[in-house]
């Protein structure tokens, strides 16, 4: 469903549109590395209702806020976001009946800044860097200047547990059941740190064997490594994650824009699969561990959302031209055009999310 579909459903139909977050598919995808064929498996959480895996992160964060009696009625709720979450809050507090402010950035794409609007959300954009090159912590400060009124309330994504749990809940035992237990390797980008915390918490407790490799972005801070400018949005980030600590990852790769944008692109070209930045990024990264430690066994890729977010950019020939990017087109790892079928969650535990709780 695109969003003008989306946009136009009454608040009975996008509640009911709830019970869809989740449940994405896993698609088997070929490649030769080093001379070395593998399968890897990529999570395509762009087939969430809006696009991406923050529609889980956001029913997590709304249902939160509820279940403390932390939002009453005539309540606004507010959130920092580069975008996906966005989204996902602007199609939940739709379906709930609340308002919504997104503070955003100039490196918000103009498809989900739209995306937003249509589902009814107000857009406050700051302009100015924070000192780390990014914009997080000047949206934060927005925020707090919001939060200081009284009908505002914040979801914090970037320290309310909520985040964690539901891929704790939700994500790792999805990914769990489709690989049938058998996950040797897991690639998760990384932002606020709370899909990598859930997911790995999760294998910790029933595969203590599989490595939680983290996924980030050139410039950003999360692993300690020194600030910069970055294009990439949804990974990478300005400040620590208060999430992740050095147990539950095994080692970190840090990715460039152009590294990303480079595979996004050819993913496009080569195979039809079409993701967004952060997914060319945890693919260019589980590119370079293979050549490294070619006998990894049975590799997921989290791929965050799907690339119709980035038309205007990654996607767009003329935006790469004017930010200077020198994208390779080469199918250098020889993935393969012809698909195996997706692997499809055939049965689903509703415990974290019941009628009751979205209706």
């Amino acid at each position: 469903m695109d969003i003008q579909q989306l946009s136009r459903l009454s608040s009975h139909e996008l509640c009911q549109l709830i019970h869809k977050i989740g449940h994405t598919p896993i698609q088997p995808l070929d490649c030769v590395v080093e001379r070395h064929a593998h399968r890897i498996h990529l999570k395509l959480e762009g087939e969430n209702p809006t696009g991406s895996m923050k529609d889980r992160t956001g029913y997590s964060l709304i249902m939160d806020i509820e279940n403390r009696g932390l939002i009453q009625p005539g309540q606004t709720v507010i959130e920092s976001t580069s975008g996906n979450l966005g989204v996902a809050l602007a199609f939940l507090c739709k379906a709930k009946g609340y308002q919504f402010v997104a503070v955003i950035d100039p490196k918000t794409t103009q498809e989900n800044s739209t995306k937003m609007q249509m589902l009814g959300a107000t857009l406050e954009k700051v302009q100015t860097p924070d000192q780390n090159g990014g914009y997080l912590l000047t949206r934060l400060a927005r925020v707090q200047q919001y939060c200081q009124q009284a009908d505002y309330v914040w979801t914090n994504q970037y320290q309310n547990p909520a985040n964690m749990r539901i891929h704790y809940m939700q994500t790792g035992p999805e990914i769990y059941e489709q690989m049938k237990g058998k996950v040797d390797v897991i690639f998760v980008p990384v932002s606020t740190g709370g899909s990598l915390a859930g997911i790995a918490s999760f294998f910790r407790e029933v595969s203590p064997s599989t490595k939680i490799i983290g996924v980030d972005a050139h410039g950003s801070v999360i692993f300690g490594t020194p600030a910069g400018t970055r294009k990439l949005t949804g990974i990478g980030s300005s400040q620590p994650s208060s999430f992740i600590h050095k147990g539950l990852y095994n080692d970190y790769i840090q990715v460039t824009d152009e590294e990303a944008f480079a595979m996004c692109r050819i993913l496009q070209t080569y195979t039809n699969i079409i993701v967004g930045g952060s997914s060319g990024a945890v693919i260019a990264a589980c590119m370079r561990y293979l050549t490294t430690v070619p006998d990894s066994g049975n590799i997921v890729c989290i791929c965050a959302d799907r690339g119709s977010n980035y038309e205007s950019t990654i996607f767009n020939d003329e935006w790469i031209q004017e930010h200077h990017f020198h994208l390779p087109s080469d199918n250098f790892y020889h993935f393969s055009d012809t698909l195996s079928p997706p692997i499809i969650t055939t049965r689903y535990d509703h415990r974290f999310m019941s009628e009751a709780q979205i209706s």
